[in-house]
């Protein structure tokens, strides 16, 4: 009887330790999957960020999803180039001023992400509303390249767009 155990427990560790193996084919594919679904998750948690900087009027926060050579570009002709730049453009920006008590928001349907390896791009659209009066003040978009910097991803070129108020 106590041989039939020690076999059946021995049967048993065969069993798991063969089922850890596994094809590495699909092993290496399921991790790049997941890579990827982790790649896209960053990304898109620039734009929420960014969102939460400009309701905030938190400028590090803003600072802190922008590389250090990134640029701008926010109308025809007008391309900044470096922190510093960028950190001025958004001070001087209209939601950021004092008076303006704006929350910033993105509808999830409004957002694209990609990523293929360090690179990847994100656009949103931002809809900025008036805390007090509930109205839409300002809607414009933003369509970005962005890059995994130093293991964090990070706008590398941001050009301003128009947004739409339907889907």
């Amino acid at each position: 009887m106590r041989t039939l155990m020690i076999l059946g427990v021995f049967g048993a560790l065969v069993v798991s330790l063969s089922a850890c193996g596994g094809s590495s084919a699909g092993s290496a594919s399921e991790q790049e999957d997941t890579q990827r679904q982790a790649d896209l998750y960053a990304i898109g948690q620039i734009q929420t960020t960014f969102h939460k900087a400009l309701s905030t009027k938190d400028i590090e926060l803003m600072m802190s999803v922008w590389a250090p050579n990134a640029t701008i570009t926010v109308g025809p002709g007008q391309t900044l180039a470096g922190m510093k730049k960028i950190r001025e453009h958004w001070l001087n920006s209209n939601p950021f001023q004092p008076p303006n008590r704006w929350v910033a928001e993105t509808p999830a349907y409004k957002t694209r992400a990609t990523a293929n390896g360090d690179r990847g791009t994100l656009f949103f659209e931002c809809h900025l509303i008036d805390a007090k009066t509930a109205k839409v003040v300002a809607i414009s978009g933003a369509d970005t390249q962005v890059a995994r910097i130093d293991g964090r991803w990070l706008i590398t070129r941001f050009v301003g767009a128009t947004g739409t108020l339907n889907p």
